[in-house]
């Protein structure tokens, strides 16, 4: 696991990935990540995976800084909750 990347992704997670998804797993998991400081839970499942595949794409330590920076204005300065009303699995596929 590194500081910054894509969250850890669970075994039941990765099942359902197509391979577009699968991208995600380019890069070592971490703390923090791209998806994390925009929007966090609230954001669904499919605009998780999208943002984290941006950050594979658009990699650089200056954007690991930046996300470290909005990662801690982020925590301090949010006042909204961290999963909003649906929790954290908005928008992840159900089984069928």
């Amino acid at each position: 696991m590194s500081l910054v990347g894509p969250r850890p992704t669970l075994q039941e997670q990765v099942k359902r990935y197509s391979k577009e998804h699968r991208r995600r797993l380019e890069m070592k998991p971490g703390i923090t990540g791209w998806a994390l400081v925009n929007g966090r839970n609230k954001l669904t499942w499919p605009e998780r995976i999208k943002l984290d595949i941006w950050y594979i794409d658009h990699w650089s330590l200056w954007l690991d800084v930046k996300i470290l920076f909005k990662t801690i204005w982020v925590v301090i300065f949010t006042r909204e909750g961290v999963y909003g009303k649906d929790g954290v699995n908005r928008g992840y596929p159900k089984d069928k």
